[in-house]
């Protein structure tokens, strides 16, 4: 379910709440509304996320962690600390060097994240 852009929510950290999305990569909707979503990764050491693109743009943080980030035809090598944005349709790609703790933020909401997101709390 979309939460409403205008009704206040807040989600808490539950066990189901995280995903396993692919080996070595878990991941838990923060919260979201219509206008833009935040995701939490935990990322193990050596996982890929293969090269994709979406219509969404994308904000991110590198909470821990460093690995390799290709986006368009660039390469940053991302470590804690570090920010990104990725604008709609830009291909782009991570391998983890070590174990990462990511936050993104899309916008528009992922449309196909929002099965894996919780009712919220209040």
């Amino acid at each position: 379910m979309t939460q409403k852009y205008f009704e206040a929510a807040h989600w808490s950290d539950k066990p189901e709440a995280w995903h396993e999305v692919s080996q070595g990569v878990r991941r838990r909707i923060l919260g979201h509304a219509s206008t833009g979503m935040m995701v939490f990764y935990k990322i193990d050491a050596g996982a890929e996320f293969p090269l994709h693109n979406h219509p969404h743009a994308q904000f991110g943080l590198f909470v821990e962690g460093s690995g390799l980030f290709r986006v368009g035809n660039e390469t940053w090598k991302m470590k804690s600390g570090d920010t990104y944005f990725i604008p709609p349709g830009v291909m782009h790609e991570l391998k983890t060097l070590e174990k990462c703790l990511v936050v993104d933020f899309f916008t528009p909401e992922r449309e196909d994240y929002v099965p894996e997101a919780l009712e919220p709390d209040g």
